[in-house]
């Protein structure tokens, strides 16, 4: 007796992924699988790589939104081609690339300004860069919109 696709056990084997996370990708709109008349559901074998690349993509930091909007991009049809993967990847690089100069001037900075006292929002690079709670208007503006998140 033939079945066609993999059963979600079969996927976590492949994926090393519970299948309540597989049900949740599913719940995500990251998978699609079909559904038998007994209401199973079957993979297909490009799921493997869809899930695999929201595991790494997840690592790097990516949300689901991010990696949802990539994965809408390729078929759902068809395993992804190397081309398809290599338009993505452009993507990634370019989003790593701004937050390693982000992480790396961070890291410059940091020693200057761990346990420097100087406390002050139009200077610190850190905690206020550019000066941004100017823009917000004079006052003690952190506490007063802090307040009003609550």
């Amino acid at each position: 007796m033939k079945r066609d696709g993999l059963t979600i056990r079969e996927i976590a084997e492949r994926t090393g992924l519970a299948p309540s996370a597989i049900r949740h990708y599913e719940s995500e709109g990251l998978v699609f699988p079909a559904r038998t008349a007994s209401g199973q559901r079957r993979f297909q074998r490009a799921d493997i790589r869809r899930l695999s690349f929201v595991m790494i993509a997840q690592q790097l930091g990516f949300s689901l939104t991010e990696i949802r909007a990539d994965l809408d991009r390729l078929p759902r049809d068809r395993a992804p081609t190397r081309a398809d993967w290599t338009r993505i990847s452009r993507r990634f690089s370019r989003v790593l690339d701004a937050r390693i100069a982000r992480l790396t001037a961070l890291r410059n900075n940091l020693d200057g300004c761990i346990g420097c006292g100087c406390l002050s929002l139009q200077r610190c690079a850190l905690y206020n860069p550019e000066d941004r709670a100017a823009r917000r208007g004079p006052g003690p503006r952190h506490v007063i919109d802090a307040a009003l998140d609550d």
